[in-house]
């Protein structure tokens, strides 16, 4: 019970100061404040607070010396594999610059995933595939925005998965918040792009199950240069700009 106490103040706290850097109460060049004002501050102990401060280092959003004491670094330092950093960021909104590199990252990815997906895939994976177009299919049928999200990234996460390599699958679960906030961004296109796409995520399958890898990665190019466009068209839109306030986290004092 101890334990799970000391836990849950850490988790809580990490969650605390996680927060507050990526909402830019601490921006990049910055510097946290003394260790006792902190403590002082979040109403924790030196411990738990140098605990989360070791876990904020790995996680690259600061860096700590004798002299220069806690520094925040500049965002293209912070892990954005990390769950935990993408997780804060989705709770207050992302950043178009994020969104966009995700798509690119995707563009290089994904395709070469379902490639290998169409020579290694099990009838099992592949089925799986199925199941979650199906559900895509009826989520569009009955006009659920949030079902189809669910269905789309388990879609996608199950081709990385089919890949039987470890490090996409990694890399897709560890992107989940900001794959589902992509997602997301694509149901608010005013010509609905997930239905345009829809077709391209059954192509997908059907090149898996032909085990056609170059029709699989074809598909899936296609699939991502659509889902790139409406991110693009949603985020670009001045009247999809979030007010300055939206989803504002701010640290309990």
């Amino acid at each position: 019970m101890l334990k799970s106490k000391i836990k849950n103040i850490h988790g809580g706290t990490l969650d605390v100061l996680g927060l507050a850097i990526i909402c830019g109460d601490y921006p990049p060049g910055s510097k946290l404040p003394p260790e006792q004002k902190l403590c002082d501050e979040i109403g924790v102990s030196r411990t738990i607070l140098r605990e989360v401060v070791k876990s904020l280092v790995a996680k690259g959003l600061i860096s700590t010396g004798p002299k220069i004491g806690t520094l925040v670094l500049p965002r293209e330092r912070w892990n954005w594999f990390d769950a935990q950093v993408v997780g804060w960021q989705s709770s207050i909104g992302f950043d178009p610059k994020i969104l966009d590199d995700l798509q690119e990252l995707r563009a290089i990815i994904e395709p070469e995933a379902v490639r290998l997906a169409a020579v290694r895939a099990t009838d099992e994976e592949i089925e799986a595939l199925a199941t979650a177009y199906r559900g895509m299919e009826d989520a569009v049928r009955r006009n659920s925005d949030d079902d189809y999200i669910t269905h789309d990234y388990d879609f996608h996460l199950g081709l990385l998965r089919a890949s039987h390599n470890s490090m996409f699958l990694q890399m897709g679960i560890a992107l989940g918040a900001m794959l589902r906030e992509a997602f997301l961004i694509t149901t608010r296109t005013p010509d609905k792009g997930i239905t345009l796409s829809l077709p391209y995520h059954l192509r997908i399958v059907e090149m898996i199950q032909a085990r056609d890898a170059d029709g699989a990665y074809a598909s899936s190019r296609h699939q991502i240069f659509l889902a790139q466009r409406d991110v693009h068209d949603v985020l670009t839109d001045p009247k999809n700009s979030p007010p300055s306030d939206t989803k504002r986290l701010k640290r309990s004092r």
